[in-house]
């Protein structure tokens, strides 16, 4: 029995039938499945991601699927709590904070490479080759709440007896992945840390002037994104989300454009346990009480 199924049965024993069917004849009403993304791009870059997926979903679920961008990672978080949005692509620090504000959001799928991510540490100066060498210096970091932009590096760096906030001469939030290369390509900070997939992107698209900027180091492996419905969703709703996600498949050429977009092989099932490996970094970094 699926993980989305078991409180089905459970809820089944225990109720009368017709209150047991009362959250079926809500979600029979439901039309329109609200989909957001942490904001770690810029906003044109997620819809441009985000716009074949979105069709394919609504084919596969025979539902409007509308995009809606929030402003911050906390946005998202804020929004599944409210009941706002129904399913939102989350990193793994922000799984973890919205697991804990609602109690009961559910990751259902991530992608294959998700299992182990890497952060890449990047420089200004070619003399930049360890962390050392940008003692004093300025150093940016992605959001606040994002992982493969802050709470891994800055975790990794403490591992490395690095304390990040008396090391560095300034630190710094760019707020976004593409945006971090960018202070350091211009010369606003003398480094800084991205998710490494974001980064390869942007090389393989010469997005990036390697006479500016160049990665110097990558992080161990960790679990990151993953896309999560909020707790309350429709169970059987839930589900063909899910199934719909794991029957992406690259050797269909029109699946593949999709993956490709999302900078995936193929999704895979995940599970709450993932994450938890990210939320004893976020309190041993300090960014969880």
């Amino acid at each position: 029995m699926s993980k989305l199924k078991r409180p089905l049965a459970v809820m089944a024993g225990c109720c009368l039938s017709v209150a047991a069917a009362l959250p079926y004849a809500h979600a029979a009403e439901q039309s329109v499945l609200r989909v957001s993304a942490i904001p770690d791009e810029a906003p044109t870059e997620l819809q441009r991601k985000f716009e074949p997926l979105g069709k394919y979903l609504e084919n596969e679920l025979g539902m409007e699927v509308r995009f809606q961008p929030v402003s911050d990672y906390a946005g998202v978080v804020e929004a599944l709590d409210a009941g706002r949005l129904d399913l939102a692509w989350l990193g793994g620090f922000t799984f973890v904070q919205a697991r804990l504000r609602t109690g009961d959001a559910i990751p259902l799928v991530q992608r294959e490479q998700d299992a182990a991510f890497t952060s890449t540490f990047i420089a200004s100066n070619p003399d930049v080759d360890e962390h050392a060498d940008l003692k004093g210096k300025s150093f940016a970091f992605g959001s606040v709440s994002s992982t493969s932009g802050h709470l891994m590096p800055r975790y990794f760096l403490q591992q490395a007896d690095i304390d990040v906030d008396a090391f560095f001469g300034r630190v710094a939030f760019s707020n976004a992945h593409d945006a971090t290369v960018a202070w350091v390509a211009s010369g606003r900070v003398d480094g800084g840390a991205l998710n490494s997939s974001v980064w390869n992107k942007l090389i393989e698209e010469g997005k990036v002037d390697t006479d500016k900027v160049h990665a110097y180091a990558t992080t161990p492996t960790y679990y990151d994104y993953n896309w999560t419905v909020r707790g309350d969703l429709d169970p059987e709703l839930a589900e063909r989300i899910e199934q719909a996600f794991l029957k992406l498949d690259p050797s269909n050429p029109e699946h593949k454009a999709i993956l490709d977009l999302q900078r995936a092989s193929r999704f895979i099932e995940t599970s709450p346990e993932n994450y938890k490996g990210i939320e004893q970094a976020a309190r041993s970094a300090g960014l969880l009480q």
